[in-house]
């Protein structure tokens, strides 16, 4: 089958596992009430699209629409749409962001906190830095978007959920926090992806995601944190073209970010008496739940330049699968990639960007 071919099956095949978890959850989802913080683009605005075909009551929070002009005009001309302006380090833009929810839907029901500062951000554009080739100043920005604007934004918006004593918050964190068993000890999951500050910002939320969750237990909460995996979030096209441009794929071709959803309005659904206090790592839940492995949900619909890349990876890469999990563990994948792009000749210029050493 062609690359278009295969294009066109692998969407076909999304939209149909799409339609399957909005029928899914669509009636314990609709009319709640969901903010959904960096709302505007890639990750939170996929979530605020498929949540508002699901019938919830979407807001959609950012601290700027630049680029995003479009999708606000769209929330303002839906009934059930809000777009805000939020910055979640800002106590006043929070209060009134909270203060507009308030006035135009009477509550909250679901939390979904996506916002945050990635390294691909702060150390633009390929987001590797050696953690102490970092200074304080990197260290105090990333913890005060990722850990305290998440407190904040939480401290706001749960109080709705506390006086109607049913809510549910979702922490968007990273599977690069995880550590892992063998034998004796435990070591990380994939430490060689070289992005300090981040992944200790968001082990923090992950902490936090535990603790909270036993605290607000009694109040009808839930709360539980989502780790999406290689995903093409709004910053992704950037840093995939600034390695494009030394001739290096930026690792695996990634998942589309509608492979969300599901988890998603799953989540939103709940309160304490169902699922609370977990972590979920996204692929693995979809693959459990009947909504396919990781390579169902990968992006095939790339831009040229960034599908030219990730095709040669492809063939150059050597085949190795297995049954029974939703993708390899991530020392095997990390192992397959360095064969790609060893065999495409690359291995030079992409051990000096510090990816999958």
């Amino acid at each position: 089958m062609s690359e278009s071919g295969v294009g066109a099956a692998a969407s076909a095949r999304q939209r149909q596992l799409v339609e399957r978890a909005l029928g899914e959850w669509r009636g314990d989802v609709a009319g709640r009430v969901v903010v959904v913080t960096g709302g505007a683009r890639g990750i939170g605005r996929s979530l605020c699209e498929g949540l508002l075909r699901a019938g919830a009551k979407v807001v959609a929070a950012d601290l700027t629409w630049h680029e995003a002009e479009d999708f606000r005009k769209h929330l303002e001309s839906e009934d059930n749409g809000l777009a805000v302006d939020m910055d979640i380090t800002d106590d006043t833009a929070l209060d009134a962001a909270r203060d507009a929810v308030l006035e135009r839907f009477g509550t909250v029901d679901v939390l979904v906190n996506n916002a945050a500062l990635v390294s691909e951000t702060l150390f633009a554009p390929t987001g590797h830095r050696n953690t102490l080739d970092t200074t304080d100043r990197d260290w105090e920005v990333m913890f005060g978007v990722n850990v305290f604007g998440t407190l904040k934004a939480i401290r706001r918006f749960i109080e709705p959920m506390r006086a109607q004593h049913r809510g549910s918050i979702v922490n968007v964190v990273s599977s690069g926090v995880l550590p892992v068993s063998s034998g004796g000890g435990y070591h990380g999951l994939r430490p060689w992806t070289v992005e300090m500050p981040y992944q200790a910002t968001k082990a923090a939320v992950m902490a936090l995601t535990f603790y909270l969750a036993e605290e607000v237990r009694s109040d009808g909460i839930a709360v539980n944190a989502i780790m999406p995996g290689h995903t093409r979030a709004s910053w992704f096209d950037a840093t995939a073209r600034a390695f494009n441009e030394m001739g290096i794929a930026y690792f695996m071709r990634p998942a589309i970010p509608e492979h969300l959803l599901p988890i998603s309005l799953f989540l939103a659904a709940q309160d304490s008496a169902g699922a609370s206090g977990r972590l979920y790592y996204v692929p693995d839940w979809n693959y459990d739940h009947g909504y396919g492995d990781y390579a169902t949900w990968q992006d095939h619909e790339l831009p040229a330049d960034m599908e030219e890349i990730y095709s040669r990876l492809e063939a150059a890469t050597p085949v190795y699968e297995r049954a029974g999990v939703a993708h390899l563990p991530f020392d095997a994948q990390g192992a397959l990639y360095t064969a790609g792009m060893a065999n495409l000749g690359a291995q030079k210029s992409w051990a000096s960007t510090g990816v999958a050493q």
